[in-house]
């Protein structure tokens, strides 16, 4: 799959975000090795603590549905109701669980302000020696 396909979903995603208090919609799009996509946004709460982001939505609905070998995943993220203006990286949280499922030395993590302008980097580059008890 062309990483602008990637991106294309994340868009798309990020149009369900749940972001009333930040205001800042997040999307994503995770590729697993199957070749589905499965989305994700990130949905908020008024209890800040318990909100969930973009990424995680994709990933823990992939597992769910039996998905544990992924591929790439895309990342979108900006004041909703307008396009990305600059780049939206993965919080720590999220880059941890990336680790638990996705190869640091292949997993791939598009951050991307539009299908045209965007950066690649393995897993390993955005959690270097991560936490693993694998």
């Amino acid at each position: 799959m062309k990483d602008q396909l990637l991106i294309e979903e994340a868009l798309l995603a990020r149009e369900q975000s749940y972001c009333p208090y930040s205001n800042f919609a997040v999307g994503a799009a995770l590729l697993t090795g199957s070749g589905k996509i499965y989305h994700g946004c990130n949905i908020e709460n008024a209890s800040y603590s318990v909100a969930n982001c973009a990424e995680r939505t994709a990933i823990f609905k992939a597992v769910s549905e039996g998905e544990k070998e992924f591929i790439a995943i895309a990342v979108v993220g900006g004041q909703k109701d307008a396009p990305p203006v600059d780049y939206t990286y993965p919080c720590g949280v999220c880059r941890q669980v990336m680790s638990e499922f996705g190869n640091p030395e292949e997993f791939r993590i598009l951050v991307a302000k539009s299908v045209s302008e965007y950066k690649t980097y393995v897993l390993k580059d955005l959690l270097p020696e991560s936490f693993s008890l694998l």
